[in-house]
């Protein structure tokens, strides 16, 4: 009875880590739930909101334009000599608290949509204030946030192979790729430092949406030819 007994005992820790261990391979590999650090993705995203990231989707399918993405900002939106270090038994308690979404992200995470991919020449603003890629004007009213115009800051840019150019829906409030012309990576982000893609909102209920792509971007032809980068 005592060896029964003792068996029992160990079931819940065994079944606990079995759970974990799940939990942690679906977090790594195919989904991941992320919070909202800023405000700069309002009102599509508001600050402290959950979202469902797909690790898995850009393995069967290119980043798009209009896609919302997660992505670590380390050499690109910030500097190496401003990346927090953590030694190796903090930085694995951080990576499972991130994992299962208890715990903020780190700040070298950024969450912003997709404006222009390799090869897009994006411009701001032409005669009516907008953002063109390719040439073709952007209705963006469908997740500006409101009384924001597409950007007080004029820019032209040529998006290298590999690269992304990236900006929040609240541009007033975003420090996005405009932010960082000036930098060595003159405002890209590498496609390889992208997490992946903010497919829903799971939290609060009040806020659950899933997160399309708005039907403007289906209207921008490609670009003429290739950017080196």
């Amino acid at each position: 009875m005592a060896d029964a007994d003792r068996q029992h005992w160990w079931d819940i820790p065994l079944t606990i880590a079995i759970a974990l261990v799940v939990v942690l391979l679906v977090t790594t590999f195919l989904v991941k739930p992320f919070s909202i650090p800023s405000g700069s993705m309002e009102d599509t995203l508001g600050i402290g909101d959950r979202v469902l990231v797909n690790r898995a989707v850009y393995h069967v399918r290119p980043i798009e334009r209009g896609d919302v993405v997660v992505f670590d900002g380390s050499d690109s939106f910030v500097p190496a000599s401003e990346v927090p270090q953590r030694n190796p038994v903090a930085g694995a308690l951080t990576w499972v608290g991130q994992s299962l979404g208890i715990m903020e992200p780190d700040s070298t995470d950024f969450i912003k949509r997709v404006i222009g991919v390799g090869g897009d020449r994006v411009t701001c603003c032409d005669e009516q204030g907008r953002v063109t890629v390719n040439g073709a004007p952007l209705d963006e009213a469908a997740y500006l946030y409101p009384e924001d115009v597409p950007s007080l800051q004029d820019f032209d840019v040529e998006v290298p192979q590999g690269m992304l150019w990236v900006m929040g829906d609240h541009r007033s409030n975003s420090a996005d790729s405009r932010f960082h012309l000036g930098d060595p990576g003159g405002g890209f982000v590498p496609e390889s430092k992208v997490v992946g893609r903010a497919m829903a909102v799971l939290w609060p209920l009040t806020r659950l949406q899933v997160l399309e792509i708005p039907d403007t971007f289906a209207t921008i032809p490609d670009a003429p030819a290739a950017v080196a980068s």
